[in-house]
Parts: C-alpha cells; sequence; structure tokens
C-alpha cells in the first residue's frame, strides 16, 4: 500500500470516529501526516445503506417508543395484576438498553464488528418479538425477558453501529442523511401503534405481536442485506478511565449530562401515559388509541425543524428552548379532560421533545474540545439517559398509584422536566463563559 493510500484509510477512519454519532472515538498521533479524506457522497451502496440505516430506525427505535400501546393493553387485559408501574418496568428496560448499551455497541463496533452487530442484534429482536406472541396472559416475567431485555439488547446492539456507518459515505451531505434517517424512528413511532392498536383486540394479543414480529423481521432482513461498510476499523481506542477524569472538570459537559438523565425522567412519560391517561379519562376509545400515533407524528415534524433551526437560534438556546416547552406542556397534563386537550398536548409534546431528540447529539459534539472526544462524550451522556428512561416510569407509575391519581405524577414528572431544563441552561452559562475566556486569552496573546 503506498504512503498516500495508507494516508487515505487513517483519516477516513478518524473521521468516521468523529462523526458517526455512536459512542466512541479515537486519538490521532499528531506525527502521522493525514491526508484529506474522500467521501463518495451517494451513489448506490451509499444510498442503500442508508435505507438500511432508516429501516433500523423504523424497527428499533421506533418500536421502542411505541410502547404506550403495550402500557394500555398491559394494564387492562395482559397483564391486569400488574400495577401500572410495574408494567412500564418493561418499557424502560428496554428503552435503558437501547440507549445505554450503545456504549458498549459502539466500541465493538470500533473492533470491526459490524456485520456481527447487525445480524446478531437483527435475529435477537426477532426471536424475541416472536417469543413475546407466545408470552401467557399474568405472566409477567415472560414479557420482561422477552420485550424488555430481548428486544432492548438486539436493538441496542444495532442502533448506533446503523448510524455510525453512514460516516463511511457522507461528509458534506451528512446532516440531511442524519436527520432522514432519524425520521425513520418517527415513522415506526407512528406505524408500529397503528398496527397494534387495531389487531390487538380484534385477534388478540398473541397474533397481532406475531403479525407485527413478522413486520419487523422482513424489514431487519432487507437491512442487513443493503447496509455494507467501506473504511476499516481504527487502530486505536481511547482510555475511557482518562476520558472521565477529564470531563468530570468541564462545568458544560457536567449539566448537560445531568441535563440527560433529569429530562429523560420526564420526558418518557407522555410516551408511555398518555394513551392509557386518555383511555381512563372516558374518552373515545378508538381516539385514544391515536392519541400516542398523533404525539409521535408530531416528533417528525419536530426534528425537521431542528435541522433548520438549529444554524439559526444556536444549539444550546434551541434545547433549553424546547426543554422548557416540554415541561410547560407536561403540566398542562394535568388539565386533560377532552379530545381537544389531548390533541393539543400530543401536537405540542410530540414536535418538542422531538427537537430534543434531534438535538442531543449536536449538543453534545459542540461541548468537546476535540473531535476524538465526541464518541466517548455522547456515550457518558447516553449512558446517563439511559439510566433516566430506566427509572423514571417506574417511578411515576408508583407514584400514580392503582387510584390513577394522574395529577401526583404530572406535577412530579413536570419537576424532573424543569431540573433537566435548568441544567441546560447551566451548560449554556458555562459554556459561554469558557468561550468568552477562551476570548480574552487569544486577544492577550496578540
Amino acid at each position: 500500500m503506498s504512503t498516500e493510500n495508507h494516508q487515505e484509510t487513517i483519516a477516513g477512519s478518524f473521521t468516521d470516529s468523529e462523526k458517526k454519532g455512536g459512542l466512541q472515538a479515537y486519538t490521532q498521533e499528531e506525527t502521522i501526516p493525514i491526508a484529506p479524506p474522500s467521501f463518495p457522497e451517494g451513489g448506490f451502496c451509499a444510498w442503500a445503506t442508508a435505507f438500511g440505516a432508516f429501516l433500523v430506525q423504523f424497527c428499533g427505535f421506533g418500536y421502542t417508543t411505541s410502547f404506550g400501546v403495550f402500557q394500555d393493553y398491559y394494564v387492562r387485559v395482559h397483564l391486569p395484576n400488574e400495577n401500572a408501574s410495574t408494567i412500564s418496568w418493561i418499557g424502560s428496560v428496554n428503552a435503558f438498553l437501547v440507549i445505554a448499551g450503545g456504549l458498549l455497541a459502539g466500541r465493538i463496533y470500533d473492533k470491526g464488528y459490524f456485520y456481527a452487530l447487525l445480524w446478531g442484534g437483527s435475529l435477537l429482536i426477532s426471536f424475541s418479538l416472536f417469543m413475546l406472541s407466545l408470552t401467557k396472559p399474568h405472566h409477567y416475567y415472560q414479557v420482561l425477558l422477552s420485550q424488555g431485555f430481548g428486544v432492548g439488547i438486539g436493538i441496542g446492539m444495532i442502533y448506533v453501529p446503523s448510524v455510525a456507518v453512514l460516516s463511511h459515505y457522507f461528509q458534506r451531505r451528512r446532516n440531511v442523511v442524519m436527520t432522514l434517517i432519524a425520521s425513520g424512528s418517527s415513522l415506526g413511532a407512528v406505524v408500529h401503534p397503528i398496527m397494534l392498536n387495531n389487531t390487538l383486540e380484534k385477534i388478540g394479543f398473541a397474533k397481532a405481536t406475531r403479525a407485527n414480529a413478522g413486520l419487523v423481521s422482513g424489514l431487519l432482513l432487507v437491512a442487513c442485506l443493503t447496509m455494507r461498510t467501506r473504511l476499516p476499523p481504527p487502530p486505536t481506542t481511547p482510555s475511557l478511565k482518562k476520558a472521565l477524569i477529564k470531563f468530570s472538570k468541564d462545568k458544560a459537559y457536567v449539566c448537560c449530562a445531568f441535563g440527560f438523565l433529569f429530562f429523560i425522567i420526564g420526558m418518557y412519560y407522555p410516551l408511555f401515559y398518555i394513551q392509557l391517561n386518555a383511555v381512563k379519562h372516558g374518552l373515545n376509545t378508538n381516539f385514544a388509541f391515536y392519541s400516542l400515533v398523533i404525539l409521535n407524528g408530531s416528533s417528525f415534524f419536530g426534528r425537521i425543524a431542528s435541522s433548520f433551526l438549529a444554524d439559526v437560534v444556536g444549539v444550546g438556546n434551541l434545547v433549553v428552548g424546547c426543554t422548557f416547552c416540554c415541561t410547560v406542556v407536561i403540566f398542562a397534563m394535568i388539565g386533560i379532560s377532552s379530545v381537544a386537550s389531548v390533541v393539543i398536548i400530543a401536537v405540542l409534546f410530540g414536535f418538542f421533545s422531538g427537537m430534543y431528540i434531534a438535538l442531543m447529539a449536536p449538543m453534545v459534539a459542540n461541548l468537546a474540545d476535540h473531535f476524538s472526544e465526541i464518541g466517548l462524550r455522547m456515550g457518558i451522556g447516553f449512558m446517563l439517559a439511559g439510566i433516566g428512561g430506566l427509572i423514571g416510569t417506574p417511578i411515576e407509575g408508583a407514584i400514580l398509584t392503582s387510584r390513577y391519581e394522574w395529577w401526583r405524577a404530572e406535577v412530579f414528572t413536570g419537576i424532573m422536566a424543569l431540573t433537566g431544563c435548568v441544567c441546560y441552561s447551566g451548560m449554556l452559562f458555562f459554556l459561554r463563559k469558557k468561550h468568552r475566556m477562551k476570548e480574552e486569552v487569544e486577544k492577550a496573546t496578540q
């Protein structure tokens, strides 16, 4: 291999680490001259891989954020012997493994095991979903193992690698492609609830979940056949211990990480409980089934809007704004009493939470001192977000009680979301202070 080609390969590898949106990054030896990397920015393999990543988002995070359908059905029909808090552990375990599992999956991906993760994770998802269709009523542990752990681990294996591999093909168009790919989860969060709500009551739990498992399995098979890597794995990975010590001294990053923890505790509440809330308030059942669909459909437009507003308003300002709006909407859930109130809350919360989700990765990237830190900063921050998703809805379900005192859960959730918003405001304060100090140092050295 010529020196020029060798340099280009190294450059491609490091750029992949920088941008992949997964949870790993690589340090670069300063003594090695790096040639400018080249990206196809399109072509059959590139767009086929992007299409496969879209399907992974559809089947993965799109399924996870559809758990509100199961929360409602399990409470009323399949697991009526369990309270709402216990049932919500199924969805929260799934969400935790999807988000936090990316740290481990990212490190495995970095070592060149993309196809093993993709095929292995897809097979585990398919197997677990078909096992879910075999679970018996009143058998909580069966549902928790299959849907909570099995599906959660499977999605966690493929979620980060499916995003990371896009960096093999795109640089100039990367933001646009990432936005399009992220919309797959919103579309999935619309299709899955519609499919399940129209089949669970009509043909029964077993057949409905089996049909959904067939859809997911077929789409994941297409994704596995269309996605391809282009660059070799990078030569080194960073030290997690050293990174933790450094990041703990960055006040802006610490505020951001705790913002993930607290705000996610609040954010998952409407996703899990809005449909059950509408049903228990005596609203039309057919409409209640579509409340989650409305929320997730609005989330799609929020994600698209964030790509246009971020450059104008600023990522940090936009995060503070949309988390504050989400907090206000959560407190407003106390007033749910009619179809109109559910629609307004679903539309507003879906839009602003969609913006927030789309801004999570860029927000962390803006805090990095060097591109080689981006992956690990995301990994640690998303781990805390996963913990928030894990503990949030079970706590809210316990506060809700079996008497469904909705205002109690919504006040707690609103306070958690507001705490997250305050943390992001602190992040913005320390980040601006850091930039001012940097400018003063630069002026003093001139």
